[in-house]
């Protein structure tokens, strides 16, 4: 996708060796504590406090274990009762569970993830935001009537293209294939971070790929073009939960913070995060309240 989720060096730590009785007290549907955790990046932790807002006023028994590491970690401590809700991303969980399967709309992706999770584990609904990778170009692009992958396509042989090392031998052919796009250069940036970023702003690249919820599109005038083809699968955001834990009002109270979520809204969340500098919890705390959740 969209973001891999860094291993922490300290996540055996905060799986072992933090709150014991806490971590494994988790189980709302029988009267105990949830605790709900999140990756290492700070949109994960923004989704994490959004879920602990509408768990509490639905009246559950909440605990945050932010940052707690990578994919593999936040799925084992579901398995073993240290965790009971964490907030992900639909593509990237379906490929976690059975890399080879290549669906990619978003209702393809839900049903085949629904039947690839396994027994304990639930996904419950999926929002509308997505965080995905995404082709930007720059607002003169932009402007020239290239708004699509569809518009690129006939005219990629022009462009050079900034991305991570690993773009080329995963998207190439399935670009080529889709779209009829070859680039003139795919010249190695980083991943969607600021390297690829100035890079789009100098010139030295004519189209990036970023995330979709990236701040960096909208406070530069970037436009992130549509995917109709669907080029990189569908990355819905959806609470991933140990299916014991939450009785039904407490799986409402996540699907309406899914109902409640655009890819939008979380644009706007992170720029108040990640360009204003405004607080995590303070940002999820006014996006709970605002949207009745």
């Amino acid at each position: 996708m969209k973001r891999t989720m860094a291993v922490v060096a300290a996540a055996a730590l905060l799986l072992t060796g933090c709150g014991g009785d806490p971590l494994k007290g988790g189980g709302g549907a029988a009267g105990g504590q949830i605790v709900i955790g999140s990756a290492d990046f700070s949109e994960s932790e923004l989704l994490m406090h959004i879920y602990a807002g509408a768990l509490t006023n639905a009246g559950v028994q909440v605990t945050t274990k932010p940052r707690v590491g990578s994919r593999e970690v936040l799925v084992k401590a579901l398995q073993d009762k240290s965790l009971a809700v964490v907030p992900e991303y639909s593509g990237n969980l379906l490929q976690y569970f059975d890399k080879q399967n290549p669906a990619a709309q978003p209702d393809e992706v839900m049903t085949a993830l629904k039947q690839k999770v396994p027994s304990g584990l639930e996904v419950l609904d999926k929002s509308a935001a997505e965080d995905s990778d995404a082709l930007v170009v720059s607002k003169d692009l932009a402007a020239q009537g290239v708004k699509s992958i569809a518009d690129l396509g006939p005219k990629c042989s022009q462009y050079v293209l900034g991305a991570a090392g690993e773009w080329k031998d995963r998207w190439t052919a399935k670009i080529a294939q889709l779209y009829g796009c070859t680039f003139k250069e795919i010249k190695t940036t980083d991943a969607a971070g600021p390297v690829t970023v100035e890079a789009l702003k100098s010139g030295q690249v004519q189209v990036a790929n970023l995330f979709t919820t990236a701040s960096a599109i909208s406070a530069n005038g970037f436009t992130a073009l549509e995917d109709p083809k669907r080029l990189y699968p569908a990355q819905n955001i959806l609470p991933l939960i140990r299916s014991e834990a939450l009785d039904a009002k407490g799986k409402a109270a996540l699907n309406k913070v899914s109902a409640a979520l655009t890819t939008d809204k979380l644009v706007a969340l992170n720029k108040r995060i990640e360009i204003d500098k405004e607080t995590v919890a303070d940002v999820a705390k006014e996006f709970v309240t605002q949207n009745k959740l």
